[in-house]
């Protein structure tokens, strides 16, 4: 499994997941690091940051959903879960998980040192502000709410 090593829920995650008892090993490899570079040369490595991915043991690669559900069938208690997630109504509840993760992994309590230092910040003296409703918005600096509305 490759993992966002400079994520706080990533290695929430990987270290939850070591606890468990496994039917599959599982390896953690950090994503876009050397060690993953040289195991899956052919791996897009700069989206491995941005999706989970999973790489089986015969070279096959799981993202998104996909992957949860199989990191979920590599473990002795989630097995069953597995399995009904890989039905088409288990896989629209498992992609909704995913989404919310990703969800969680960007709101702004989360991982802002991280996200800054990755240009990834959405600072508010640039225009930024978050409304949990409906997520990030943007209005440049010296724009008030009408001033450079498009005509």
């Amino acid at each position: 499994m490759l993992y966002d090593a400079d994520c706080p829920l990533c290695t929430h995650i990987r270290d939850w997941l070591t606890k468990r008892p496994q039917l599959v090993p599982l390896e953690f490899v950090p994503a876009g690091s050397p060690a993953a570079r040289t195991r899956f040369p052919g791996l897009d490595h700069g989206s491995t940051l941005e999706e989970i991915t999973v790489v089986g043991d015969g070279g096959q690669v799981y993202r998104g959903a996909a992957a949860w559900i199989v990191t979920l069938w590599a473990l002795r208690d989630h097995r069953r879960l597995a399995h009904r997630l890989s039905t088409p109504s288990g896989m629209r509840f498992a992609k909704g998980a995913v989404l919310a993760a990703a969800k969680w992994r960007g709101a702004p309590a989360v991982g802002r040192a991280y996200r800054a230092a990755n240009g990834w910040a959405y600072r508010a003296a640039d225009g930024w502000a978050y409304d949990p409703r409906d997520g990030w918005h943007h209005t440049p600096p010296g724009c008030g709410s009408d001033a450079c509305a498009a005509p």
